[in-house]
């Protein structure tokens, strides 16, 4: 492990997010932020929604801005680099083991997930108004639940970077992103799905619902959610897996 080159390439991401930093800030806000306003604001204030829905809301909001946003940031450059700008054969060539390469992606990552889910939180706060009963009781577990999150996303931006070709990122985000989306409890709680039992079970194979379960119960625990424990449990295999898988990956890629 060449820590230099490591903090090196790091700073290079670093710096390259502050360049582009409000063009990144507009990808990852304005959806989420979109469907603050319009549910959190618009249809409560119109008394459609129970105000209570601004619970349920905001830490979905929350896990879906993170999950996207370090997705994107460690999938998109890498399937460019891989297979258009070929950028990668520069850094192969770092004096640095190949592995290390796919750390400072998720890294990278990680970095962008945190940044997206907090800011995510005083700019919905904002937009929903008063009424919102959010806490912090536990900081130390809500920091755990944020870092479990993010090295989600940036392990599964790995695994479908070094997966999906150029030519399918449309046919990713259809097949992939938006059902994970739609069926990940971000804009309701899981328990609510107890009238469609097989679809209850089926959605756990979706990793957006223990993300947004997860941080429903350390921002809002006043909301139905699955327990802490088995969200810890299963965020920790679900990025074990998906790290070994993303880092196998991209060690093939390399390679070949």
């Amino acid at each position: 492990m060449n820590w230099k080159t490591f903090y090196a390439m790091l700073a290079r991401d670093g710096h390259v997010a502050r360049r582009n930093l409000l063009p990144v800030l507009l990808q990852n806000l304005v959806q989420p932020l979109l469907f603050v306003f319009v549910f959190g604001r618009v249809l409560i204030g119109g008394g459609m929604i129970a105000g209570k829905f601004k619970e349920v809301l905001l830490p979905g909001v929350m896990a879906t801005s993170m999950v996207m946003s370090g997705l994107q940031a460690v999938a998109m450059p890498l399937i460019a680099e891989f297979q258009f700008t070929r950028e990668i054969e520069d850094r192969l060539l770092s004096p640095i083991a190949t592995g290390w390469l796919a750390v400072e992606k998720i890294v990278a990552g990680m970095i962008h997930a945190v940044v997206a889910g907090l800011v995510v939180i005083p700019s919905a706060w904002l937009l929903m108004g008063p009424g919102v009963q959010i806490r912090m009781a536990h900081p130390l577990e809500f920091l755990a639940m944020c870092l479990l999150v993010a090295l989600l996303s940036a392990s599964g931006g790995l695994a479908l970077g070094c997966s999906v070709g150029q030519t399918q990122i449309g046919l990713m985000f259809s097949l992939i992103v938006a059902p994970m989306m739609m069926f990940g409890c971000v804009y309701y709680p899981w328990s609510m799905l107890a009238e469609f039992p097989g679809l209850q079970y089926a959605v756990l194979i979706n990793p957006l619902v223990y993300a947004s379960e997860g941080l429903r119960g350390v921002l809002a625990p006043q909301v139905p959610h699955i327990h802490g424990a088995i969200v810890f449990a299963a965020l920790l295999l679900l990025d074990t897996g998906l790290l070994a898988f993303g880092l196998n990956r991209f060690h093939k890629k390399a390679v070949s």
